[in-house]
């Protein structure tokens, strides 16, 4: 485990770059081999709030306070979550507004998305590498969401003729017009406790009432 940040003593909030092939969660899972939060987080009494699959990356926020995480993963608040998706494929205006539009994910409705070809972010390598095929272009896509249902981001690309080779979610918005929470300073494995004015904008969050209907979906 290495830390990005001094902590505090004992933070019970904090943000996590998690590195790909660890599960969102301190118990290994009977059989698997992919890694647990237990092997980078030291902390006690903190858990995710909204999950990573094992084979995506990026920024998972982990927290002791139940209500915070409740209403973090609770798909009535609605917070965007922004993700980068290496996709497999050339991503034509049609793609993209479908995605934008919502589409039919195992016989859902997706809510509309933010959808937008991205820049090569020359984000360093994974471990392992992600596969190529040599006569197969591929692209990076910035997706942003207002659910997280199980495998989401990489269901839709692929409903629209762009597997995804690699998934990492770089930000995740309150609502609240403040920055977005972000892996600025994180690298893969390295973990940092909020500050006071993130810590702030959290507890306003889990004070706040519900905002409206209900709707589906928890994991991206």
């Amino acid at each position: 485990m290495t830390q990005a940040f001094e902590p505090q003593a004992q933070p019970t909030t904090l943000l996590f770059h998690k590195p790909y092939g660890v599960l969102s969660q301190f118990s290994p899972e009977p059989g698997s081999v992919w890694g647990t939060l237990a092997e980078h987080i030291p902390v006690a009494g903190v858990y995710a709030a909204g999950r990573l699959d094992a084979d995506s990356e990026g920024l998972l926020l982990l927290t002791a306070d139940g209500r915070l995480q409740q209403r973090l993963t609770d798909p009535r608040w609605g917070h965007w979550r922004r993700y980068w998706a290496q996709v497999e494929g050339t991503p034509t205006n049609g793609a993209l507004e479908r995605l934008n539009q919502g589409l039919l994910v195992q016989g859902q409705l997706t809510l509309p998305a933010r959808a937008a070809l991205l820049p090569d972010p020359d984000w360093p390598p994974r471990t392992p590498p992600i596969r190529h095929r040599l006569k197969v272009p591929s692209a990076w896509l910035q997706i942003e969401l207002r659910e997280g249902r199980n495998r989401q981001v990489r269901r839709m690309t692929a409903a629209v003729g762009l597997p995804t080779l690699r998934l990492i979610r770089v930000g995740i918005d309150l609502l609240d017009g403040g920055p977005a929470f972000d892996l600025s300073g994180l690298g893969p494995g390295q973990w940092r406790g909020v500050n006071l004015n993130e810590a702030q904008r959290l507890r306003r969050l889990g004070r706040a009432g519900p905002p409206g209907k209900p709707r589906p979906g928890r994991r991206a």
